[in-house]
């Protein structure tokens, strides 16, 4: 019998060391540093099955300008969204991350997409009994003939079932509860992450079968287990949202066969998540008499146009220190938008509150947002509503200057198509566009929006 070997693994980050510290080297974190007993495989045991008739790569050096390059056939998920942030489907043979909070719905979306399939599917989940999922899957959809359900956490009895049922797809639920013969280290740690995403990777590859795990995240947001499963896989994806609020947000943080640009959009229901395919309806909330402090802003997620709505209150601080606090925008941009309006028109905000919230309960990074935040924030200042038919789409610079956003007349078509009559762009734009039914308002500076609209 082989000589049982331990090493020490960092659980924040995976790093590994020969003996025990307190303190890791590579993340700087205190306590994260365990034993774990690992089992290197004999050689000759190694065995993970692929497909009877799948093509495997090979391994022969070819010229670059041998190697065909005509785009490989992706699998419809039949899901747009899906779709759409995948860039256009799933590629065989790719390994695909799926992270998020608890309860916020990543069994449901992948079960979702595995029941409107029409390949053979075989759902893997080592968290939940046969009969709960058919539970939910009830809920979702019912009449689903390809979907088949396996509860286990061996990954070598995993790939028996694979090897008899030859699946088209393969969905994990989750890649922590999963563990391997050849590590002896408990599920979740490490070494089992790291050996059985390698088991099925070699899977992936050889067969050419398409894998998509869930993983869980840690409290501070990032995937459990080590650095290097997001380095491994094809393809992270993150899905967010707050679990108080309805809608979910589905964005790729890591993509070989397409672009991190792209966003998909949920909307959680009792038969599962509804695809929201114009989110700008949705984010924007209607209301019957206009209220100050609120302003629409025209921003980009990815290559996706949306209208949000930002609203802010002033008020007069209670304290001897004034607030300031953002909910779904950068608190210290925020900062800098105060002082920006304070030194250039004039505005005395240093003795008032500032609250600021981004509704729909996104968060949005685009600077072309911060002329909608000083319209909602003068707006609440002086306690008057803007017209409901007023947007905005520019970048506010330090000097008070209005700064040009990319892509604006996608930003004022998608204005245009939800009814808007007046956008505020900056007039260093350059813009070809003639349209009929909104007016496009060219201003320079913060005098200019302050005069127009207070």
């Amino acid at each position: 019998m082989a000589k049982v070997k331990t090493t020490f693994f960092c659980q924040s980050c995976g790093a590994q060391y020969a003996k025990w510290q307190g303190q890791c080297n590579s993340c700087k974190a205190w306590n994260t540093i365990v034993e774990e007993v690992i089992q290197a495989p004999e050689k000759s045991d190694w065995k993970t099955p692929t497909t009877g008739g799948a093509k495997k790569r090979t391994s022969k050096p070819l010229l670059i300008n041998e190697i065909d390059a005509s785009q490989e056939a992706r699998l419809d998920t039949f899901d747009q969204e899906f779709n759409r942030v995948l860039g256009g489907g799933i590629v065989p043979g790719s390994l695909t991350l799926l992270g998020g909070e608890p309860g916020i719905g990543k069994s449901t979306l992948l079960l979702q997409v595995a029941l409107k399939l029409p390949y053979k599917t075989l759902y893997v989940s080592g968290e939940e009994s046969q009969k709960q999922i058919k539970m939910r899957a009830e809920r979702i959809n019912p009449n689903n003939s390809n979907c088949y359900i396996l509860t286990e956490t061996k990954t070598q009895n995993i790939f028996k079932q694979i090897e008899d049922l030859q699946p088209d797809i393969v969905i994990v639920d989750s890649i922590q509860t999963l563990h391997s013969d050849y590590i002896e280290s408990s599920p979740g740690s490490i070494s089992q992450i790291k050996e059985c995403t390698t088991e099925l990777i070699k899977y992936a590859k050889e067969s050419s079968t398409p894998v998509v795990l869930i993983g869980h995240i840690t409290k501070d947001g990032h995937i459990a287990g080590p650095k290097i499963l997001e380095h491994m896989v094809d393809t992270v994806l993150q899905f967010e949202g707050d679990r108080n609020h309805v809608f979910r947000i589905l964005r790729a943080n890591k993509n070989r066969f397409g672009s991190t640009n792209e966003l998909g959009i949920y909307e959680m229901q009792g038969s599962g998540l509804r695809e929201v395919s114009n989110p700008s309806e949705i984010l924007i909330s209607k209301k019957d008499e206009e209220l100050s402090g609120n302003a629409v802003a025209a921003t980009l997620e990815g290559m996706r146009p949306l209208m949000i709505e930002v609203q802010a209150l002033v008020s007069t601080a209670v304290y001897g220190t004034p607030q300031r606090s953002a909910t779904g925008f950068n608190a210290k941009r925020l900062n800098m938008l105060l002082a920006v309006l304070e030194k250039r028109a004039g505005f005395r905000l240093g003795a008032k509150d500032v609250f600021l919230n981004i509704t729909g309960g996104i968060t949005v990074d685009d600077p072309a947002i911060d002329l909608a935040v000083v319209a909602a924030i003068l707006s609440s200042n002086e306690d008057e509503a803007l017209a409901k038919d007023y947007c905005f789409a520019a970048e506010v610079g330090l000097s008070g200057e209005i700064r040009p956003v990319q892509r604006v007349e996608q930003r004022i078509l998608e204005a245009e198509k939800l009814g808007f009559s007046t956008i505020f762009v900056s007039k260093y734009n350059k813009i070809s566009l003639k349209p009929k039914a909104i007016k496009i308002q060219l201003i320079s500076k913060i005098e200019d929006l302050v005069d127009l609209i207070v």
